[in-house]
């Protein structure tokens, strides 16, 4: 690890943060039951608007009603996921920073996170054009197989943060 990272890790480690998610009685099992929580309302919506891309429901509910109702939870359970895995994180960076399960969530969250951007950036931005039709178009059916593989993997890496 260089000697940049190693410093910034400690220095987290070090932290108000980190001592009190670290010191302060059921503090650390609060926040990872909220953690937990907030990855639900991420992927759980997710999955949900990717499987409409791969048309499971396609009769029942247009892609953009399926966007307008489901992302906006998405990206609340985001945010909570995100302040609190770094609330979880400063417990214990340099220990986790070790784990070999480490790179591959970091990994596949950049991954979810440029999915995220080139899909809306990308086709989404003309799903007027492809809303209602039969099958959404190629990159759309590849962002959500991309989006369902990596919020999985994800999910497996932080999980495997407590035992590699």
């Amino acid at each position: 690890m260089p000697d940049w990272l190693d410093a910034l890790l400690s220095w987290l480690q070090g932290s108000a943060l980190g001592e009190a998610v670290r010191g302060t009685p059921f503090l650390y099992p609060t926040v990872e039951g909220i953690h937990i929580l907030g990855i639900a309302l991420l992927v759980g919506p997710a999955f949900a608007f990717d499987l409409r891309l791969l048309s499971v429901g396609r009769r029942l509910l247009s892609v953009t009603t399926a966007a307008r109702y489901l992302l906006p939870i998405s990206h609340i359970g985001l945010v909570v996921a995100l302040v609190t895995g770094v609330a979880l994180f400063s417990a214990q960076p340099t220990v986790v920073a070790d784990s070999s399960a480490a790179p591959w969530k970091l990994g596949l969250l950049l991954v979810a996170g440029v999915n995220v951007l080139v899909f809306h950036s990308g086709v989404y931005r003309r799903v007027g054009e492809w809303a209602d039709a039969a099958v959404a178009p190629v990159a759309a059916r590849a962002a959500a197989t991309v989006s369902l593989t990596a919020w999985t993997g994800v999910i497996f890496a932080g999980r495997l943060l407590a035992y590699t």
